[in-house]
């Protein structure tokens, strides 16, 4: 039993699905299901349950999965501690940020790392920035970038690397929301607001909102994703919640206004990690640079 018939195992075990780990882990279906199978050869138990739409842990299958995390960690810990006594740091981390992040803050933080540790591999993955915490909570990730949240989790460090500013925006369109806007009394009620799924800048509409106008807002969409609202913004649909280096670096731009006098305060965005593993050499030695000039 291999390592890396555990990793895939282990990433199986998250995806639910054969052709998924299979393209994140670059390799082809068959040869996933062979590495499957040779488990429960050597473990003589049925680890999954298949059919045709779904794969479930069996009783079994959940077992080896904490095998499996134990096993791969203490290897983790162990290939790292050999690597101390090298000059130069190898082996990799995983990163997740927002689109946006990754062309905004991250590349002069890449760029530092990777001329000082040639020898470490970035895996990046990126989605909506409100699951930076929760990409760290669950360990998919090393490191997020994330938005710091009202109610950190006491397990996790959080560096600040920026401030972000918050504004409104607005189709800047001729459409109907652009029109409601300029009446001479706004109806605030039954105005159509775009919002995050969830996350700080979604609590941060919904505060201003109730302490500007009362009540509740008239959601129209839910999005995953700054970058998704910005552009429901620019269809008309609606105005919405959104940080300003997101809209300047959206390619609707053009198609958005941001509306004057919110007074919504930004919020903290950072690099973070649990701070167990600020053990690890390469995670702190990322961590590190975060905060050099």
């Amino acid at each position: 039993m291999d390592i890396r018939s555990l990793e895939l195992f282990k990433h199986l075990a998250s995806s639910l699905h054969f052709g998924r780990t299979a393209a994140a882990c670059h390799i082809s279906p068959s040869t996933l299901s062979r590495s499957i199978q040779r488990l429960e050869d050597q473990l003589g138990s049925q680890l999954l349950i298949r059919d045709n739409r779904s794969v479930l842990l069996t009783a079994e299958g959940k077992k080896l999965l904490t095998y499996a995390d134990q096993q791969i960690e203490n290897f983790a810990s162990l290939k790292q501690s050999l690597n101390q006594s090298q000059t130069e740091l190898s082996g990799s981390v995983k990163l997740y940020c927002s689109v946006t992040a990754s062309y905004s803050y991250l590349p002069p933080l890449l760029e530092k790392f990777r001329l000082a540790h040639p020898n470490i591999d970035i895996n990046l993955d990126t989605g909506d920035a409100a699951e930076g915490i929760e990409q760290i909570k669950s360990q998919k990730v090393d490191l997020a970038i994330a938005a710091r949240p009202d109610d950190l989790p006491s397990s996790i460090h959080f560096q600040t690397i920026a401030t972000v500013p918050l504004a409104i925006t607005a189709p800047a369109i001729n459409c109907a929301v652009q029109k409601a806007l300029q009446a001479d009394e706004i109806d605030w009620a039954n105005m159509p607001i775009i919002l995050p799924e969830h996350g700080v800048a979604r609590k941060r509409f919904e505060q201003w909102f109730r302490l500007r106008y009362g009540g509740r807002p008239n959601v129209y969409a839910q999005v995953s994703g700054q970058e998704a609202l910005v552009s429901m913004v620019a269809l008309g649909c609606g105005i919405g919640l959104s940080p300003i280096v997101v809209v300047d670096n959206s390619p609707v731009k053009d198609r958005v206004e941001i509306l004057p006098d919110t007074s919504i305060p930004p919020f903290d965005l950072g690099l973070c990690c649990f701070k167990k593993k600020l053990d690890d050499p390469i995670v702190a030695e990322f961590m590190a640079m975060a905060t050099q000039p």
